[in-house]
Formats: C-alpha cells, structure tokens, sequence
C-alpha cells in the first residue's frame, strides 16, 4: 500500500503561501484493502519527525483534513500521513514540508524606486557573509515583474512574478529557498519588467505608466551558530537601465545588449509603498514542456518560419551564436496564409521578441512577457539552425490527472486539442486567448469549462486563486461578479458570465469535496445571487434576470449571421435559467455547511423557476423559446412543466436545423452532456463525430492543435474567416471533452470528490475503443472499454481506495462495487458493430461505398436523385423517403430491405 499525491491547499510542498487554512489530503494505490479504516497526520519541527508538534488521528478525510496549530513566521513544518486498511495494512507516506512565509511580522526593507523616465532598471547589492549558513531565504516582490540572480544564478523557477495580481488590492511576494546560492562574496541582482502592471494590458490596450516600478525585497539568512542576519532593499543599493528596452504582455520585448554595461550605475529613490503586500497564493508558473521545431520552412514570401507543430502559450529559447552588432527579430503567429508568415488576428498586439547581440553566447529568451503562436518568423540571421531553437510551455504548475485515448485519430486530436487549450489559458489565471491584445480572465469562458478542466488537471489552487481575485473585486462592487478579470468596468456584470461566482465553487466542491474551500467561496456565491435579487426588487420583484446588460448564448451560429456575435435565445430566459441555478447552488452550499439559510435561498430559487414557467412555457407545457440551446438549458437545469415536451421540440428543432450546432457559449459547451443524460446519447456522438461545419472535428481536418473561437475561424480552404475576434486559441468549445470522460468512458461523481461514482460507458463502434483514467482527488478511475470483432463488449474497470461506483453496463443491471479492478465481458441485443441505422442521415451513407451499393441496388432513386449540395436532402433518411413513400401510397418493401442490409454493415 502506498500513500501517494499528499497536497497542501491542493499544491506540493508549497514554501510561503498565504495559507487561509492548512488543508491536507492524500491518495492511496497499490493496497490490498478496500478502504481507511484510520488515519494519522503529525506535524514536527524536523525531518526526521522526532519533534512533533501536533498531530490527529481517527477517521481522518483524505479529501481533506485541516491542520490547526498557531504558526510562527519564517518556519519550515514536516508532516507525515500513516493510513491503515481494513486489512491491517499500514503505509506511511514520504516526510513533507510546507513553510509560512512572514505572516505577521512587519517589513524593515524599504521600497525602491528609479529616477525620473528610467525604465526596466537592474538593482544591484553586493554584500559578504562571513560564518557557515543554516538556512537562508528570500522574501522579494517586484512591480511589474522581476527576476532576481545570487552569484549569476537565478533564484526559483518562476516566471512572471508575482503574477497577475488584483492592484487595487495587493501584490504578491514571493518565497524563495536560496541557501545553496550564496557564498562569501555575493552580488544581488534583480530585474524589473513592466508587465501586466504597467504595459498595455486590457480592452482597447490602456496602460498604466502612472504605477511607479518598486521593489522590496529581505533576504533572511540563518547561521549555525545561531545568530541571524538580513539584508534589505535600502538607500545601499545601486540601479542602471538594464538591457532590455520593452517589455510588454501585447507588443513583446526587446533586449539590447548593445552598450547596456556603459550604464551608469546610480543610487535609487525610496518610494511610498505602492499597496499592500500578502504571501503569495498564484500557484507555481514557469515553462512545463519543451517543445522542439517540427519544421523550418522557407515561405513564397521569402521568409524563414520555425513550425513548432503546436499551438501553444510560452516562448522561445535560442541558443544558437549570433555574431555582435547582429540583431534577430523572432514574430510569433498561429497559422500560416498562403504560405506565408500571418498574425493579423493579433490585431493591435505587435508580438514580437527583438535580440541585439553582443556576441557574447548565453541562452537567449525573454524574461516579462509570454507568446501565443505555433509559427515564428525569424528575421535577421544569415542562417537559421533549427536545433538550437526550442519552444517552452508556459502554464500554471497543475498535475495532469485525465488522460483518454481511443481507436478514432480524430478524436484523439480533439481532446488534445482541448487540453492544449487549457494549457494555454492557464497562465496564472483563466484567459479567453493566449495571444491578442486581449488574454482577460473572462469569466463565462471560465464557467463553461471549468467542468470539463476538472477532469484534464487539478484545478484546486488554480481556481481558488481566480475566486480570490475575483471575490476581492467583488467586494468593491457590492455583490457584483466581474465579466472578467482584471475588472476595468466596476459594477458591469451578466448573467452566465457573472454566474462564475456560484458555479465554479460548485463544481470544485463536487469534484474535491472541500467544505473548507466550500465555505470560503459562500460568500462569492451568496453575494452574487443577492446582487441580482435586491436589483430585481428594485423594479418590482418579477423573480427574473430579464434586465442589464447580456452576452446570452455567446457567438451562437442562429444570430442574424453565422458571424454575428449575438444569439437568437432570449437573453432574459437563458440568464434567468442561470440565475436559478446559481441562487439553487446556494441552497445546496448553505445545506452542506449546515446554514439555517438554506430554506431561505430554496425558497428563491423555487420562486425563480416558478417565473421562468410562467414567463417561458405554455399553458400546455411547450417552451415558448425555440432554439436548440433554449432547449438545452431546460434540460440541464431541470426546468420544465412537461419534459417529454421539451425533449421532442429539442429533436423537432435539431431536426429544422439540419442536425447542426447552433449553439454558442451557453448551447454548445453543454450539448453533448444534456443530450447524453437524456436518452440521446446516439445523437450526442453524430454531433461529436460530425466532419463538416460547423462542428468540432472540422478544425481537426483543417489542422488545428487548439480549440477556436468561432466554429469557422478558418474557412475550409485555409483562409481566416476574419481578424477582429478570431482566436485560434479559445479553450471554450473544448468543453466537449467532458462529454468524453462523463459519457463516453462514463465517469460521475455522485458524492463529493469522487468518493462515489457512476461509471456507465457508453460504446460507440466510431471510437473503435476507449482508454480512459482519471486520477480523482480520491484516487484513480479506470473505464475502458472495447467491441470485440463478434459484437461482444469487453470492459475493464478500476475504483480507487476508498470508494465505490454504481457500475452500469449496456443492458445490464447495476452494480454497487467498491474498491478494486473489474473485467466484464458481455453480450446485448444491441449489436454496436453496427454501423448505420434506418435514421443515418444521407451524407454518411454516400461516403460509404458498402452503403451506396445497398441504395444503388433497392433505393436508385435515392442515391441518383439526392443532390448533393442540398443540405437539408443530404440530412434525410431512409425513414423520412419510406413514410413519405407511404404518404402517397408508393411501395415500401424496398426500403425495409435497403434497411436491413445496412445494419449488417460493420465498422
């Protein structure tokens, strides 16, 4: 039995966190026993663990168990969990630690500044020490962004800190270990960079110049005879214009290592503090993967273009020599035009990292700003040596916990696709896109996926510091939830967008099942519904979210355009719709935490869907709002007078549309899901497996490694549609893959943080197989599943330690199993060999020529006389020609045999 995946706050040993509440949990793998039948946490004042200091025992939550003891500043704490089975096993885990940063104990460093219009300074203090070191540490915070160097070597790995903070509100400081960096004779020296704080940064690129650059920063070093010693930012230190010139998160940087040692090194001023400073709470960034060029290819154009293969957020490092006087220019893009190099979708943001040599070799990259692209321009070089270019991912530290492969290439790359999404966006907060003059934290983006980025990665600190920021701008704004972070439009909010507040604590309870981060996200959830309520009071009470501003169903393709940017579902239905359920999630929240409030906010959200009835539905039980994703909504959210009505004007709609998306942000990232959990499963693969436009496998036939913004970004022969909003890199639309893992592979939690679960694969012959793990807070489920070559279904399945699943196989009954590995093996009625069915739409049955020498033969008329280009005579089937054939009384026989020969058609 081991212990493994022991986290603090959901982070690996974190050093100088703002830690609200310790919070410990733990998984178990390779065991015997079923489950814990007792638990022990010890925290000591060593590694060996002979000087404990607290500890608890009993039936201790893996999930999550705090630890509670008064801290001191300064401290590293090592603890240590021992879990026993219920078959007398005993394991205990690795020795850990986790350390508090300052705490409470005041700052006797001084902010510095720089002189008049100087820009990107280099500090420098040089200093010696003179006994054997202990320990030592590092407590720096850098505005814009720093880096910091002991002897020439940069301290930690992070990049772009302190990250993005809330500036009305705090900055960041950072915790670094640098015993092992110091020497007798040290010389201090730390960068500064613009960033998200100064540059251009927002909506119609402001900036923000008028915020001075500061640092302040105490290194704090312990020596072996017990005495201590620290060294401060102070009238001591000493600045000059570093080598780079620009830094900014649109336009890019430039370095100039041109005559930057001439600077003159000058004395600093002491500056006002420029807010207030709190232990850091952004999870660990820097570069994840390393990603080497594909190609370098030579453009008609005459250009030289490094193809790293995959979209990505990051940079690039070179290393190849660049002779003095020698300036390279490297222009980052997603994609290519006719051939040629192309970021105009960029619109504003110039992207573009410049390079003047010195000559001098050393690993050349930028330090305070980030790119996304795929292709990269290389300008100024003679000769371009691939090998000594690499791309570097950049992203929030998180663990990597879902992983689904199956038989079908292409949805394969789609799930990629997603998750090279995620990645990209997760750059120390969630961003719409990675590379224009945008990357906000736009909050409905956010929300839509925030379900399906559960079961790609541990998302528990990588949200809770997006619900820290956001609720801290909340506060400001009487209850209002931001349409995104950083928020440069007090008091403006929407529904969907705004709905964040409640539905990400939602979901991070449900798939991590903290009550503690439960209840520190109540009051986000709470002030967002009473928001709305005490508005809706104010103009009488109609228990609606019909008023304000609204995005509604975000780029819907059933606008007055397919480029239009609004959809046509009523904007008060579908933001009502959410409004219940954010206003239901606080029910729940309060019941959970055992608040006698609870009963106040069911009885609101029962007024709510008492309205939306009311307003929305008629007498009769039809839903007055006739779009796929008005439909959609009802489902998902329960809502409805007769729900056997809704499913069916759901198919009569789809049906109008030509089985088409038409959905955006609201309709299409929850589709698959909603149509899935109500007995159209079939369909929910036809829209998943759909080819053409729009759907999710058309940008993996164009070539795409991320997820779009639009459904037709591109257009089918390589043109980009437009440039005003058309990311290549906008995570939203890879929602899909939750229908993957729920679905699919059928993987639910019933009860928080997976410690019980549905597994119900559904199988589907296009997959071919399916391959799926998730490695939940509670440990790993396993659903694969395979149709064997004579119909049969083969399943294996594996419930973590601790657990157990409701496991429902096709045709089968339920089974209640606990923890272990399962094989099945099973026949049904139901052959899923079976390729098409009386209801296979034409345009799949014409791409099979199995298919078309079964119509050619009883159906001629159908095959000869569809026109092609006719999408909705290309969306028929043999069931709509055979009863139209029997409305006019023309034989059918033919059609029953062209029927039955069809489904003896086998993948």
């Amino acid at each position: 039995m081991e212990i493994y995946a022991v986290k603090i706050n959901g982070l690996d040993h974190p050093m100088g966190f703002d830690f609200e509440h310790l919070l410990c949990s733990w998984k178990v793998r390779n065991n015997k026993g079923k489950k814990q039948t007792r638990a022990k946490i010890q925290v000591a004042k060593d590694e060996k663990m002979s000087e404990v200091i607290w500890e608890k025992e009993g039936g201790l939550n893996s999930l999550g168990t705090v630890i509670e003891f008064s801290m001191k500043p300064y401290t590293r704490y090592y603890f240590q969990i021992t879990v026993h089975s219920d078959v007398g096993e005993e394991s205990k885990s690795d020795v850990l630690y986790f350390e508090t940063a300052k705490l409470e104990d005041p700052w006797t460093a001084k902010w510095l500044g720089v002189r008049g219009e100087d820009t990107h300074p280099e500090f420098r203090k040089n200093f010696s020490i003179k006994k054997e070191i202990k320990s030592a540490r590092l407590y720096i915070c850098g505005l814009g962004i720093f880096e910091t160097y002991l002897g020439g070597k940069k301290v930690g790995n992070d990049l772009l800190a302190p990250f993005i903070n809330d500036y009305e509100e705090h900055y960041q400081y950072c915790t670094y270990d640098v015993t092992e960096l110091l020497d007798t004779e040290n010389e201090w020296m730390v960068l500064l960079g613009d960033g998200w704080y100064r540059g251009h940064f927002g909506l119609g690129e402001p900036t923000h110049y008028e915020r001075p650059l500061a640092l302040i920063a105490e290194l704090h070093i312990w020596y072996t005879d017990g005495t201590t010693e620290t060294i401060c930012t102070d009238e001591s230190w000493q600045y000059r214009k570093s080598f780079t010139t620009l830094s900014d998160i649109y336009n890019g940087e430039i370095q100039d290592y041109g005559n930057w040692q001439a600077e003159t090194w000058k004395e600093p001023i002491l500056i006002e503090a420029p807010g207030k400073l709190c232990a850091r709470y952004s999870p660990a960034l820097h570069d994840m993967e390393h990603l080497p060029v594909k190609e370098v290819i030579h453009t008609p154009a005459g250009e030289t273009v490094l193809d790293f293969g995959q979209n990505f957020a990051g940079h690039v490092v070179c290393t190849q020599p660049i002779p003095q006087g020698i300036t390279m220019a490297l222009e980052f893009g997603e994609i290519l035009q006719e051939g040629n190099f192309y970021h105009e979708n960029y619109r504003h943001a110039e992207s573009r990292f410049t390079y003047v040599s010195d000559g001098v070799p050393r690993e050349i990259k930028p330090r305070f700003t980030f790119f996304g692209f795929r292709y990269v321009k290389v300008s100024g070089l003679e000769q371009v040596d691939a090998s000594c270019f690499e791309g570097r991912a950049i992203y929030s530290e998180m663990d990597q916990i879902g992983f689904i492969k199956t038989g079908n290439p292409k949805i394969n790359q789609l799930f990629s696709n997603s998750l090279w999404g995620l990645k990209s966006n997760f750059v120390d907060m969630p961003t719409d896109c990675p590379q224009r003059d945008e990357r906000l934290g736009w909050t409905g983006d956010a929300q839509v996926f925030c379900t399906t980025a559960g079961y790609h990665m541990d998302t528990r600190a990588f949200y809770h510091k997006f619900l820290r920021d956001l609720r801290s701008d909340q506060k400001r704004n009487h209850g209002g939830a931001a349409i995104y972070l950083p928020n440069a439009f007090p008091g403006l909010t929407a529904g969907i967008w705004s709905d964040v507040a409640a539905f990400m604590p939602k979901m991070l309870y449900d798939y991590y099942g903290s009550k503690e981060e439960l209840a520190a996200n109540y009051p986000l959830m709470k002030d967002w519904v009473d928001y709305v309520y005490r508005q809706d009071c104010s103009r009488g009470k109609k228990n609606l979210y019909d008023f304000g501003f609204q995005f509604g169903d975000w780029l819907a393709l059933d606008g007055a355009t397919e480029q239009s940017t609004f959809g046509r579902t009523d904007n008060g239905y579908v933001c009502s719709m959410y409004y219940w359920a954010s206003t239901r999630y606080v029910a729940d929240a309060a019941e959970a935490l055992g608040l006698a409030e609870a009963s106040e906010y069911a009885d609101r959200a029962e007024d709510i869907k008492e309205a939306i009835l009311s307003e929305y539905f008629t007498s009769s039980g039809r839903l007055a709002v006739d779009t796929q994703t008005g439909y959609l909504v009802a489902l998902k959210f329960g809502i409805y007078k007769d729900k056997q009505k809704v499913i069916d004007g759901l198919k009569n709609r789809m049906k109008q549309d030509l089985n088409r998306l038409k959905g955006g942000f609201v309709g299409s990232t929850m589709m698959n899901c909603v149509l899935a959990e109500n007995g159209m499963v079939d369909k929910a693969y036809d829209l998943l497996l759909y080819e053409g436009f729009p759907g999710w496998l058309y940008a993996v036939n164009l070539g795409a490694t991320t997820i779009w913004e639009r459904w037709n970004s591109v257009l089918p022969d390589g043109t980009i549609s437009g440039t005003q909003m058309n990311s290549l890199n906008h995570y939203s639309y890879g929602s899909v893959v939750e229908f993957l893992y729920r679905y699919a592979a059928g993987i639910v939690p019933t009860a928080p943080g997976f410690k019980k679960a549905r597994i119900a694969p559904c199988p589907e012959i296009r997959l071919g197989h399916m391959e799926c793990s998730y490695d939940s807070v509670s440990g790993k489920y396993v659903s694969n599943w395979r149709i064997e070559d004579d119909g049969s279904l083969s399943f294996y399945i594996e419930i973590p330690f601790g657990c157990e699943a409701e496991v429902i196989l096709p045709e089968q009954e339920s089974k209640i199993l606990e923890a272990g590995s399962y094989d099945f093996h099973i026949r049904t009625d139901k052959d899923y060999r079976a390729l098409y069915s009386a209801d296979t739409p034409y345009e799949r049955l014409f791409a099979d020529e199995r298919a078309v020498e079964i119509l050619k033969k009883y159906v001629p008329e159908i095959y000869y006389g569809t026109n092609r280009k006719d999408q909705e005579a290309m969306n028929k089937c043999l069931n709509d020609s055979k009863t139209r054939a029997a409305l006019f009384r023309n034989p059918t026989e033919n059609f029953d045999k062209a029927i039955g020969e069809l489904r003896d058609i086998r993948a």
